[in-house]
């Protein structure tokens, strides 16, 4: 419904998102396709899913949050199957805990492709406006308003605003007042959150320059193929409708030229000249950090991967740079193939306003402001999937709190979103926080390749999940659990065919009856070498497969992690009351006191994790709790 007074335009809907980037479509969609009226806010319709930086979706850990995100049901592991270019898994020679899919984007398609999924959703509204203030009643929100005027009033919001928040783009002594690629900031929303008691800080990012493709010679760089056999990202992708030709990266490095070039104009460069006032990451450093802060190392990787199929641009991985103009084309030219290259658009740094940590709940909601959820990197995070994985989770827990149902916080033990979330909540972090495979400690359960049997049930719960897809899930674990019983309950016997077969694979021969599953433990057996071993083998699918053999070959460990899993949820469970005042708390240290009072953790483990809060601490705290509840109780 919509009116007008006071001479401007008023309009009610159930929930604003604030950013149509990676982070706004997925809590956009999440909204709508949880029954609410939803409107999404984007400076540029042109910015919609936009990758400002590197082409590319997932990549090592990344790839396990955009499968976590489909089995929620989410959007972009179904957006990527349709538009990329290259698809490659990661660290294929480890183990399966740290297999990463990684795939090249189409830029402009991936965009497009997302916008049309928004706009084809029925309840959910795409608008082209600056969003300028929130409106805030008795500690809720309210409503927002536009920079026309018009205000939408609604009963839950979502910031997602990315990297637009009075924003500013450097290129050595340049520096232009916009957001990412040119595209127009977002200067008035900052003031606005500052007044509703919310505290602000600056970050940077940076991007590489892009470069004509025409220009570069690829002879002197190394090709980088795609997989032969294609992984799809979504679980409910067919397979064989993402085995397409796919095109080539290459491989190039920076030299001792490159780095003399960089040394002798570090004075230029806005992050070492002090201009820049925002920390950057420490994962993805400019190559100017790299030289510096790495000075021993003789060269630089650098990837040259195409932005599209329709397009001569390349992207230039590897040396996100902040230096002037024409130091950026000297220090390019001296890598090999890039000789005489010729830039299209300049790498530059951009900063912009973020987050202060201490202020999220676990759910993604703001303590300062009831119904104000928040998303990406406005949250303090970098990485598209990372803005995805939390757009999706504040999407989910903004339509909970109209439906008055309870909020999906997933844990640690659970997911790289419950690590991820779990660590923008409790950490003080004071750079961009990036996804690795080694911020999670229950890595070899929270495979990418078990996304779906681990959290289809959650968004079954949710209702974003499908009864045919869910059932289609629960059928696969069937199949899965049937299979290793089948191997563990098949024992084979010393007849010479079995030592024969066993002596031809240089295994050691059986001395007693052994089962199909023993045998699949030994390295230099397999589950398909087996099969002359196996005729009554039933036909199985490849996914189901893959899970047979990862959990009867790593069933000690994963057992193992399962018993660590059961002691974590033990402290996980242990709640602090909100009323609890930790001035009463005695013989707590006072960066402890002060570390709980501002992070306010829910339980004791996240208690636990919080930066100056030490295992003394918490046995204080808990015999503290267990007083106070005591009391209560009596």
């Amino acid at each position: 419904m919509s009116d007008i007074s006071n001479n401007h335009l008023n309009i009610d809907t159930d929930v604003c998102v604030i950013g149509a980037g990676h982070a706004g479509c997925e809590a956009g969609l999440a909204c709508a396709r949880l029954g609410l009226d939803t409107y999404i806010f984007t400076v540029s319709i042109d910015s919609i899913a936009l990758m400002p930086c590197n082409p590319n979706v997932g990549g090592s850990s990344k790839g396990h949050l955009v499968r976590e995100l489909d089995a929620l049901g989410g959007e972009m592991g179904k957006n990527i199957d349709k538009t990329f270019i290259q698809s490659k898994m990661l660290n294929v020679s480890k183990g399966p805990a740290v297999h990463s899919l990684r795939a090249q984007a189409d830029k402009s398609e991936y965009s497009r492709s997302m916008r049309r999924v928004l706009e084809k959703e029925e309840r959910l509204h795409v608008k082209q406006a600056e969003i300028v203030k929130i409106l805030v009643n008795d500690g809720s929100i309210t409503g927002v308003i536009t920079n026309t005027g018009t205000t939408y009033h609604c009963k839950a919001a979502v910031i997602a605003s990315g990297t637009y928040l009075k924003a500013r783009c450097l290129c050595g002594e340049s520096i232009t007042y916009t957001g990412p690629s040119g595209l127009q900031a977002a200067n008035s929303l900052s003031a606005s959150l500052i007044e509703n008691g919310i505290r602000l800080r600056r970050f940077k990012t940076g991007t590489p320059a892009r470069m004509e493709g025409a220009s570069l010679d690829y002879s002197k760089m190394e090709e980088q193929f795609g997989d032969e056999r294609v992984v799809p990202f979504s679980f409910s992708t067919d397979p064989e409708s993402v085995q397409k030709e796919q095109v080539s990266c290459w491989l190039t490095y920076t030299n001792e030229e490159t780095h003399k070039i960089i040394r002798a104009n570090l004075d230029r460069s806005p992050i070492y000249a002090g201009v820049i006032e925002g920390t950057g990451p420490r994962y993805c450093p400019s190559i100017e950090d790299k030289v510096v802060k790495f000075a021993e190392k003789e060269r630089h990787q650098v990837f040259i991967e195409p932005e599209g199929l329709y397009t001569d641009e390349m992207y230039v991985g590897g040396m996100s740079s902040s230096l002037p103009e024409d130091v950026q084309l000297a220090m390019y030219r001296t890598v090999p193939g890039l000789e005489n290259c010729r830039i299209v658009r300049n790498a530059y740094a951009i900063e912009y306003d973020c987050l202060e940590s201490g202020q999220l709940k676990p759910t993604l909601e703001l303590k300062a402001v009831s119904g104000l959820f928040s998303a990406g990197q406005f949250n303090g995070s970098s990485g598209y999937e990372e803005a995805a994985a939390q757009g999706l989770i504040a999407g989910i827990n903004a339509s909970m709190k109209i439906f008055g149902r309870e909020p999906l916080v997933l844990d640690r033990s659970e997911a790289y979103i419950g690590v991820l979330i779990d660590d923008l909540v409790t950490k003080d972090n004071r750079e961009p926080y990036r996804m690795m495979t080694s911020r999670a400690e229950y890595r070899l359960l929270l495979r990418q390749d078990n996304a779906d049997l681990r959290l289809r049930g959650f968004g079954h719960d949710i209702g974003l999940v499908s009864d045919e897809v869910y059932g289609k899930t629960l059928q696969k674990e069937k199949m899965i659990n049937e299979e290793i019983q089948r191997l563990k309950s098949t024992i084979l016997g010393g007849d010479a065919v079995t030592q024969e077969f066993l002596a031809s694979h240089g295994s050691a021969l059986l001395r007693t009856g052994t089962s199909l599953a023993e045998l699949m433990c030994r390295p230099e057996l397999s589950y398909e070498e087996l099969l002359p071993l196996d005729p009554g083998r039933p036909d199985l699918p490849s996914d189901v497969i893959e899970q047979v053999c990862i959990q009867i070959r790593y069933e000690g460990y994963l057992e193992r992690q399962e018993i660590q899993v059961r002691q974590f949820k033990k402290t996980e469970k242990k709640l602090i009351p909100e009323s609890i005042d930790y001035d009463d708390v005695p013989s707590l240290r006072i960066e402890a006191r002060q570390k709980l009072k501002e992070f306010r953790p829910v339980s004791v483990g996240q208690a636990s994790r919080l930066s100056g809060v030490t295992p003394a601490d918490i046995s204080v705290l808990l015999v503290y709790l267990e007083q106070y509840n005591r009391k209560t109780v009596d």
